[in-house]
């Protein structure tokens, strides 16, 4: 499946980047399992000879992909793994968006509500409405949907990462999903935070806007600084641009105030930890 994988639809805007750009790595961590997270990863492990840290889905899709077993660690949430002599990865359940919630993706500001109480059966119609509907969005998209479909297996179970490092705790996330009473409890320095979609908070999809969502969240983990992710126009006709990120901005201000809200450009270099002192290491955040 990889093998026919299409990088990105040809008029998504450029990165400057591609996997095979990438000349050094030793470690991997893939949040979930859907194409836009998990394709490429093959091909930095295959020139890097990095490990790959995943779901038991990304796993699968990766062994598939030729990626040898020593390079692939599996797990669900509750591990701990370490990356280097100094440096240690502490695994969390989290969840996906509800991307079966909406078709373009809502502003930032955007109030969406309802939705609520619906099975697993109900969403997946709904997803299965949300795939008729992005086909028509032409023959690109089409093209780029068939050659990364993963069919019923889907994400592959959200996960989030802690990274204990010598200068402070980093947590990294990759779609709109939270476990309430896991990041309550995980007080990261530095929070790398998904913004993208509608918020989904404990199995249900948020009352409100996704600027909400992610204040919600920087309230939860009360980091020092938070830092926006996965918030690009990666899929034109359903991502509907870039985020306007003054909303996010003005909402985190609002409820968390101690944090600072950094916006990273494409190929952007910037030490996250600059200018912060660690904390001291508390019970709750010694690991799962």
């Amino acid at each position: 499946m990889l093998d026919a994988y299409v990088d990105r639809v040809p008029t998504a805007p450029g990165t400057g980047w591609t996997a095979d750009d990438i000349p050094a790595a030793d470690w991997i961590l893939i949040g979930h399992s859907h194409f836009d997270h998990l394709f490429g990863a093959e091909r930095i492990a295959a020139n890097t000879g990095a490990r790959v840290v995943g779901s038991y889905e990304t796993v699968r899709v990766l062994a598939d992909a030729g990626v040898p077993s020593r390079q692939l660690v599996p797990v669900a949430g509750g591990e701990r793994v370490r990356l280097s002599p100094h440096v240690v990865a502490s695994v969390y359940p989290s969840q996906h968006s509800c991307v079966w919630s909406q078709r373009e993706f809502p502003g930032a500001d955007a109030v969406c509500l309802g939705d609520l109480g619906l099975d697993h059966q109900e969403q997946q119609a709904r997803l299965g409405e949300l795939g008729a509907w992005l086909v028509t969005l032409g023959p690109e998209v089409l093209d780029h949907l068939r050659s990364s479909d993963q069919h019923a297996r889907g994400d592959g179970g959200a996960l989030v990462y802690v990274l204990e490092t010598p200068a402070g705790r980093l947590l990294y996330q990759d779609t709109s999903g939270a476990w309430t009473p896991v990041l309550r409890e995980l007080r990261p320095d530095v929070a790398i935070l998904a913004a993208a979609g509608r918020g989904n908070l404990d199995g249900e999809p948020i009352q409100g806007s996704l600027a909400q969502f992610v204040g919600r969240e920087a309230a939860l983990l009360r980091p020092r600084r938070v830092v926006l992710s996965h918030h690009d126009d990666w899929l034109p006709g359903f991502t509907s641009g870039d985020l306007d990120v003054a909303p996010v901005r003005a909402e985190v201000g609002r409820v968390a105030p101690g944090a600072e809200l950094v916006e990273l450009g494409y190929a952007t270099a910037a030490p996250v930890f600059a200018g912060l002192s660690p904390r001291r290491p508390t019970r709750a955040g010694s690991g799962p």
